[in-house]
């Protein structure tokens, strides 16, 4: 009896990683940074740039160029999902509260924000477990503004590191053919 349940175990086990798999990232329910619950399902068929934010960093100034990325190409289906965090020097000290207010203040971000989450080390989210060990784009998020570019189907298809800004030619081209798919 038990063997046959471990074997249940197991397969459901399996299963289950091969359907968050199939899912990619539209697998995951995110925290929004007015506290409500968002399923990244909610984006399935269309495109997201997702990127770990900081406010007291060198590249903060990137949040303009996130914002004009996404007022350019929104209306064919870009989203910018933010994810604020503070891994890296202690950049983002702040309260979700605050940090939405210093967003939409300093850089009039009107795309998506989400709640502060870890995306390194030992309390990683799940979700950038999953980006940085399970996409296909793995390796450790290093410092701040590292840029994921998921498709219209849930799948990381590009990733730019923290120096890359996000009007640069790459990510532009990356975008384009990820809207155009």
């Amino acid at each position: 009896m038990k063997f046959i349940f471990l074997v249940l175990l197991m397969a459901f086990a399996a299963n289950t990683a091969q359907a968050q798999d199939a899912e990619g990232v539209h697998a995951f329910t995110m925290t929004t940074i007015d506290g409500e619950e968002k399923a990244l399902a909610d984006y399935a068929g269309e495109v997201m740039l997702i990127v770990n934010t900081a406010s007291k960093c060198g590249f903060t100034p990137q949040y303009k160029g996130l914002e004009k990325l996404y007022r350019t190409y929104a209306e064919q289906g870009l989203h910018i999902l933010a994810f604020p965090a503070n891994n890296f020097g202690a950049q983002e000290p702040g309260t979700d509260e605050q940090i939405k207010e210093f967003c939409t203040s300093n850089f009039d971000v009107t795309f998506d924000l989400f709640s502060k989450i870890s995306v390194a080390g030992e309390d990683i989210h799940p979700l950038y477990a999953y980006l940085t060990q399970e996409s296909g784009f793995g390796d450790e998020i290093k410092w701040n503004f590292t840029k994921f570019l998921v498709d219209r189907n849930g799948t990381v298809v590009a990733r730019f590191n923290t120096r890359v800004d996000p009007l640069d030619k790459k990510v532009i081209a990356a975008v384009e053919k990820a809207l155009g798919e």
